[in-house]
């Protein structure tokens, strides 16, 4: 089976198995969402969905954010992994979403990138959920997964996969494709013990090819 082929068998396969795949953050505006990405990072989705409600009553939008003490942000973050620098990260995004775009999550790449503690991976998860544009958001799941699968040839990095991710998958489900590789990294092909035995899409994977 050539990469396009690959690249149909898991449309097909995934808007059957898995049509409505979302993020499993929990939020109810752009601005909820940016921090509990950014929280994120290195974290599991569950813990910090333990942090946020009390985080956004606290502080509803950029402008409470922007007036925050560090001693109140880092005790309402503290029991997520790297307090320290997502606290500093937290309040500097806070006060340039107020000063630079008036307390409205900005829409582009560059100006999302601008953002303290945003990188292009979460810049892309907020254009993509949000803005519902054709962006490919990677992580470490997604990279394994697309590397395990062979649907990416020689890439080491995380650019790397997203521009031949980007490439292959149309982009009608592109923003769709992120949490299908996500969710299948975070549930069945493990980083340690993947599930190979209960894997949908083993058929076309190259890793349990050459692992067996």
């Amino acid at each position: 089976m050539n990469v396009a082929e690959k690249y149909k068998f898991l449309v097909d396969y995934f808007q059957k198995n898995n049509p409505d795949a979302a993020s499993e953050l929990q939020y109810a505006n752009p601005y909820e969402l940016l921090l509990a990405v950014v929280l994120s990072a290195q974290c599991t989705d569950k813990r910090v969905n333990l942090v946020t409600p009390a985080l956004f009553a606290h502080l509803p939008s950029p402008f409470e954010l922007a007036k925050a003490s560090y001693e109140e942000v880092y005790n309402l973050i503290k029991s997520v992994s790297y307090p320290n620098n997502k606290t500093k990260y937290l309040l500097g995004l806070g006060q340039k979403l107020v000063t630079d775009f008036n307390g409205v999550v900005p829409a582009h790449l560059e100006e999302l990138t601008s953002l303290p503690g945003v990188g292009r991976k979460t810049a892309n998860v907020i254009l993509s959920v949000i803005f519902d544009k054709p962006a490919m958001a990677v992580d470490t799941h997604v990279f394994r997964v697309a590397n395990r699968l062979g649907i990416v040839e020689s890439s080491n990095t995380p650019i790397g996969v997203e521009k031949q991710l980007t490439a292959h998958f149309p982009e009608s489900v592109l923003s769709r494709a992120h949490h299908w590789l996500i969710l299948h990294g975070r549930y069945v092909c493990l980083a340690r013990k993947p599930k190979c035995d209960v894997c949908g899409i083993s058929k076309i994977c190259n890793w349990i090819k050459t692992s067996i």
